[in-house]
């Protein structure tokens, strides 16, 4: 195989200027027979010497290690890339040469890359050296171990880092020090990385013996006892037997048909046959011909327990010496522990983000609820509104920043002009008439949807994110959030912030707060509650097509996604507190937050996990009827 080190250093090598190299020439010349035929043991001088000659001798290093390295019938060596041939030496290129490929061995080539790893870990670019550890970091060897040890200190910071990982690494696995080694896994004490984890659970490993008493040079990880959950009697028979301990069990139906083919006189084995109904019996009649060489070797009820009774088992580590094994399980419990606590930061991450998806697409649902206590059904379908608008913007500006700056504003005026438009034709006419508002606002979700099922089809549309919205933010192997997560996150903090300062801040604010503390007298005092009630049906209505714009990026844009998130949207506010954005935002936080813990613990079964949620709500709706956060004053005894 082909390694990425090897072959990154052929290709930088082989792109300086050609030139002849008289060293590597001479090198060349006085040891042309052991570079065709090399062999592990006496190559290792050769390695270095060539390696010794410059960029033209690791050039010629790389070639040989990746097999490319050929020789003519006239003794020159040729590097082969691409049907392109040069000379080793001279770099000169050899038009028409067809030379005998060299095949090296497994050990040779292992000499050859510590050879390689040394001169790039020496390297003056930082790059090269990145790439070498790297790639020792995928595919390390113990020569590799050497050369890291050898080579000189490493000056920038961040690099000389990841060396000292990649060699704590390698000397977990192919130091022959068991000192070493433990200070090597002590060194890494508290790292959750998946290598080190890795290494460490072949230190690990433990296989089952039985013995007669406690073997003298093993490691003995514990003792194990017949009979428990861990080791029941069937497995420490299994075990007997794979050692050879006990012949192969006799299973009763075996014996009896060995005894029925064997009787003879009337007994079998001396046994007469009116005694074989006792099992003793049988079992001293089967010794007896086994004795005889008339049926195969069969282990008895009785010598099985002769053999258990005689034997002690214990578990073995694969690893021998003790030190080590106690240093590798203090590094794994350390482990397990910070990745239980990890897990729990990346379950919260999750949570929070979860969280900040219900907030946008419960927050104009709350605001429409808890002004005019109208049940919007279809506040989905402006959600869906909005990812069709941002799919319409990505389809007519290719630029992906650009489109998503267009898309949110666009998308906020497209769902307002909606919401309005629902409320004047049909949300008005129906004031304080609750269930005809549900039916009708059902039907127009109905409508909604098919009329997107008309335009854009049933097929799910791609609504692709811009470039730096891709990938995750990565803390270690067990921490990390999708970049779009974040950015919705950040979203849902700046409309948490815009909307507190509408309703704080601003004249239409004031007067929402009027209408929904005491409509009959915010209309005394000049205020038109019919207007108020449509500016802010349309504003819940525009903020969830800003949250549709944010969803799309992720989910699939059709014509029922805004229904994936309705019911989660009602439980928000209704858990939250009807009316109040601090409601609002604590409900969205313990759906969020509860959905990943129930997820987490019935991970299999997503619908399980909703209905769990379901019941939960339920239950908590009985004890706390109004919300965690419930509206004060008159607006909650309206």
């Amino acid at each position: 195989m082909i390694r990425p080190m090897i072959a990154l250093v052929l290709t930088l090598l082989l792109a300086l200027p050609a030139s002849a190299n008289p060293a590597l020439e001479a090198v060349i010349a006085d040891n042309l027979d052991q570079i065709e035929k090399p062999s592990r043991r006496t190559v290792e001088p050769l390695v270095a010497q060539i390696a010794a000659t410059g960029p033209e001798g690791l050039a010629l290093l790389s070639a040989w290690a990746n097999r490319s390295l050929g020789v003519t019938d006239d003794g020159r060596l040729l590097i082969v890339d691409g049907g392109t041939a040069t000379d080793a030496a001279t770099g000169q290129p050899v038009p028409g040469a067809d030379p005998r490929m060299l095949r090296p061995n497994s050990g040779v080539r292992g000499v050859i890359e510590s050879a390689l790893v040394a001169g790039e870990i020496a390297s003056p670019d930082p790059a090269r050296r990145a790439a070498a550890l790297a790639s020792i970091a995928r595919d390390g060897t113990a020569e590799h171990l050497a050369a890291l040890r050898a080579a000189p200190a490493e000056a920038d910071p961040a690099l000389a880092r990841q060396r000292e990982r990649v060699t704590n690494l390698l000397a977990i696995r192919f130091d022959a020090d068991p000192a070493a080694r433990v200070a090597a896994i002590e060194g890494m004490a508290g790292d959750v990385g998946l290598d080190f984890r890795a290494a460490l659970n072949p230190l690990l490993a433990t296989s089952r013996v039985a013995a007669p008493g406690e073997p003298a040079d093993a490691n003995i990880a514990r003792e194990l006892t017949v009979g428990d959950t861990e080791f029941p009697r069937e497995a420490a028979i299994a075990l007997l037997t794979s050692q050879g301990v006990l012949p192969p069990r006799l299973t009763p139906a075996d014996q009896r048909n060995a005894l029925a083919a064997n009787i003879l006189d009337g007994s079998v084995g001396g046994v007469p046959v009116a005694e074989l109904s006792d099992p003793a019996a049988r079992d001293r009649a089967y010794e007896a011909l086994e004795a005889a060489g008339a049926v195969p070797p069969a282990a008895t009820e009785a010598e099985v327990e002769a053999a258990i009774d005689a034997h002690r088992f214990f578990e073995i580590y694969a690893e021998p010496n003790s030190d080590v094994t106690d240093a590798a399980r203090a590094a794994q419990t350390g482990a397990q522990v910070r990745l239980a606590a990890m897990t729990g930061i990346d379950l919260g991450l999750d949570a929070l983000s979860l969280a900040s998806i219900y907030f946008l697409a419960a927050i104009g649902l709350a605001v429409t609820f808890g002004v005019m206590r109208v049940i919007n059904m279809a506040h989905g379908e402006f959600i869906m509104m909005g990812a069709y608008t941002s799919y319409v913007v990505q389809t007519l500006i290719a630029n992906r920043t650009l489109s998503l700056v267009v898309a949110l504003p666009l998308a906020f005026a497209v769902t307002f002009g909606a919401g309005v438009i629902l409320y004047r034709l049909v949300i008005r006419h129906l004031a304080n008439r609750p269930l005809e508002t549900l039916l009708a606002t059902f039907g127009v979700s109905i409508a909604l949807q098919q009329l997107a099922k008309n335009i854009f089809g049933t097929q799910a549309r791609p609504l692709t994110a811009p470039a730096w919205l891709e990938g995750a933010i990565t803390i270690n192997d067990v921490i990390s959030i999708s970049s779009i997560r974040v950015a919705i996150f950040v979203l849902a903090l700046l409309f948490l912030g815009l909307f507190l300062f509408i309703m704080k801040r601003t004249r239409l604010g004031l007067e929402v707060r009027a209408v929904t503390q005491n409509p009959g007298m915010a209309a005394s005092m000049g205020i038109n509650p019919d207007r108020i009630a449509m500016m802010t049906f349309g504003l819940g209505s525009g903020i969830a097509g800003i949250a549709g714009v944010a969803i799309g990026l992720f989910a699939q844009v059709t014509s029922e996604l805004g229904q994936q998130y309705i019911v989660q949207s009602f439980m928000t506010v209704v858990v939250g507190g009807v009316g109040t954005i601090w409601g609002t935002l604590a409900g969205a936080g313990l759906i969020g937050g509860l959905s990943k813990v129930i997820e987490a613990l019935n991970p299999a079964n997503t619908l399980a996990a909703q209905t769990f949620m379901i019941l939960f709500i339920i239950i908590f709706i009985q004890f706390r009827p109004r919300g965690i956060i419930p509206q004060r004053g008159r607006a909650a005894e309206a």
